[in-house]
């Protein structure tokens, strides 16, 4: 039992910093266009952060939970899994680089499964689903932003500029909430997953019968959307210096159509159960909206080793949480 505090502790530890390191996603865009102060900015994801489990089942919560066999799951491999997450998301923060914890937690959990029982304890399939999105969800976000902010300039281009702005000084709040909302409804319950399969693992939790959904807790929910609102509301600013401010340059009405275009995209994706990134996502909708103006608009070079970092997360987490299954072995602890 006080193994499996110790998961569930690491896992909301986890949590909160998906919260400070993704919390660029919901509040760059709105800060950089100085719609809100930093300060309130955050309180305000925070908040909708929070309140994101009245409004999505936990489905992708469900979906995390069967990504490894669950007859290979113990408390040592999501301990393992989860170093492995934390340890790159804290490294991707110092570097500024707008990564995804949802892959990383993914990649950390992968490879100390992989080295504990082989490739064959994965679910190939989910994970490949997974991998897909990884290219998608930024696509997506990029033709959603493109096309919003194109709409966006033909229907209001003839308006006075400065009444435009006003306009969508106040629109970006709405689109800021949907987006923090749209984070808070798919990230957290990632974690949920874990803290699900570790109680699974532990007997605490009866597991699903195959083919029906795992049930989830309602404290694990409330503590997730509680440890991920606390993030948020702790900052992260060199991201949202990246995001914000180093791929484009971002007035109001921009904010707002990168901010749609996300949290539409995050909306469908948590609708049907699948894990995207949040980060991926938001980043396509700014450089779509970006490139209304013109290509050149784009820092490609920033962009660019953004793509890198995205490429590298998944095998750079799994390596961790590989080698954090390793140590915890030559600790002597059963693993």
């Amino acid at each position: 039992m006080i193994a499996l505090v110790a998961v569930v502790a690491l896992a909301l530890a986890f949590d909160f910093i998906n919260g400070f390191h993704d919390a660029a996603n919901s509040i760059a865009t709105v800060v950089s266009t100085r719609v809100l102060s930093p300060s309130v900015a955050v309180v305000w994801a925070a908040a909708f952060n929070f309140v994101a489990f009245l409004v999505f089942s936990t489905h992708v919560a469900g979906n995390i939970a069967k990504g490894v066999d669950p007859a290979v799951v113990t408390l040592g491999l999501v301990t393992a899994g989860l170093v492995g997450a934390v340890t790159w998301d804290v490294l991707t923060w110092w570097w500024g680089l707008p990564t995804s914890s949802s892959h990383a937690l993914l990649g950390g959990l992968a490879g100390a499964a992989v080295v504990k029982a082989g490739f064959g304890a994965l679910d190939l399939e989910f994970f490949g689903k997974t991998a897909l999105f990884i290219v998608v969800s930024p696509l997506i976000g990029l033709v959603l932003g493109f096309a919003i902010m194109k709409l966006t300039t033909i229907a209001f281009g003839r308006c006075a500029p400065r009444r435009v702005e006003r306009a969508f000084r106040r629109a970006q709040l709405a689109s800021a909430a949907l987006y923090s909302l749209g984070h808070g409804g798919n990230d957290a319950q990632k974690t949920m997953g874990i803290i699900v399969a570790a109680l699974v693992a532990n007997q605490a939790l009866a597991a699903a019968p195959r083919g029906e959904a795992q049930h989830v807790p309602l404290w694990v929910v409330l503590a997730c959307h509680a440890a991920m609102a606390l993030g948020t509301l702790s900052g992260g600013w060199r991201i949202v210096k990246t995001m914000g401010m180093k791929i484009t340059k971002l007035a109001p009405v921009g904010g707002f159509a990168a901010e749609s275009a996300g949290a539409a995209t995050i909306f469908t994706a948590t609708a049907l159960g699948i894990p995207v990134s949040t980060t991926h996502t938001i980043t396509g909708a700014i450089v779509g909206v970006g490139s209304v103006r013109k290509l050149s608009a784009v820092r490609w070079g920033v962009a660019r080793r953004i793509v890198w970092a995205w490429v590298f997360t998944v095998p750079g987490a799994a390596a961790l949480g590989a080698l954090a299954l390793l140590l915890l072995r030559a600790l002597g602890i059963t693993v």
